[in-house]
């Protein structure tokens, strides 16, 4: 069954878009909302930066995702790889990466532990801990200990990158080269790693340090940046078009991707009383399923009603996003789970 969004469904969206502009969350954004079968409608709001003018995104403006990373590449890489063998759901991680000698716990950590971030891993991701060593990366991570049992749930990135390096051995091809033939198979010709050109047509995220360059085509999350910006777990630029495409290919329910999602929907660990995280995804009331990025994005799906959601905002420009563009997300949810 399919229900399309309303007319009150759009006003409602661009007003709250244009009133976290208005309070400065965010310079602008872009909101994708479809059904299945149907075009996708773009909502705008604002402008891409302070330094295009008054210059408004588009469905083409590339914003650097950050996590949704973790779901618009790794988690339908990882996904294939289950079909294809190459990678084992409860295998642990150090089987599918170059070997090495000696005792590794969070090696031991299965791939779907990582997928569902039940490891029990070090909440910390400082890779540049790790500078100077002359030990592979893989090693590096796998050697370190657990900060807790397995089984609950606790967000981490680490467990991601694990999964990025993973993926490129097990398919002996670096994880961008992966990321792109997978994009192109979904038709999502403007997805890819960085770095991307500085220009108008990629919206900037945060100035680090006052008088300096504002980052701009390079990936935001610094984990991601020392990896030269191709990681598990960030480091993708997309935009509201492709993600839209994505969007409406995962709900398909004749595409191979559409039947992983309904297996990730099943939870698997409880995040906090009503929500549950499933393989990757979020999974909340009304069948819906989604995810965050760091910088202002979101992706919502619900597959039984065959709509999706995507939110793309730069909300970093002026710092840390999360809060300021709680009231949008919200209603993104609220919205996409009504029937």
């Amino acid at each position: 069954m399919t229900v399309p969004f309303t007319h009150d469904d759009t006003a409602c969206l661009t007003e709250a878009l244009n009133e976290v502009i208005t309070d400065g969350a965010t310079p602008g954004g872009i909101i994708a909302i479809g059904t299945l079968g149907a075009e996708p409608r773009f909502l705008t709001g604002g402008r891409i930066a302070d330094e295009l003018g008054d210059q408004a995104p588009t469905s083409d403006t590339a914003y650097d995702i950050a996590s949704l990373t973790k779901v618009v590449a790794t988690w339908p890489l990882v996904c294939r790889a289950f079909d294809t063998d190459r990678l084992g759901r409860t295998a642990p991680v150090r089987d599918h990466l170059p070997p090495f000698d000696g005792p590794a716990p969070t090696g031991a950590a299965t791939i779907e532990q990582l997928l569902t971030h039940t490891a029990g891993l070090k909440a910390s991701t400082r890779l540049d801990h790790y500078r100077g060593s002359d030990v592979p990366l893989h090693e590096l991570m796998c050697r370190e200990p657990l900060e807790s049992e397995p089984g609950a749930h606790r967000y981490i990135n680490r467990g991601y990158i694990l999964l990025g390096l993973a993926l490129a051995h097990a398919h002996n091809r670096p994880l961008d080269v992966l990321g792109r033939e997978l994009w192109e198979d979904l038709c999502m010709t403007s997805t890819l790693y960085g770095p991307l050109t500085r220009g108008p047509e990629v919206a900037p995220t945060e100035q680090r340090i006052l008088g300096t360059p504002r980052t701009w085509g390079q990936a935001h999350d610094d984990n991601a940046a020392l990896l030269g910006g191709i990681a598990g777990h960030a480091g993708v630029f997309s935009t509201a078009r492709d993600l839209a495409r994505y969007g409406e290919y995962l709900i398909d329910p004749g595409t191979d991707l559409a039947g992983w999602l309904r297996a990730s929907m099943l939870p698997f660990a409880p995040i906090e009383p009503g929500l549950d995280r499933g393989l990757s995804w979020i999974v909340a009331p009304g069948n819906v399923a989604y995810h965050h990025g760091f910088t202002g994005t979101s992706l919502y799906l619900a597959p039984e009603t065959g709509r999706y959601l995507v939110l793309l905002t730069n909300a970093v420009y002026h710092g840390e996003a999360r809060k300021k563009i709680a009231p949008l997300r919200t209603l993104a949810l609220k919205t996409i789970s009504a029937t």
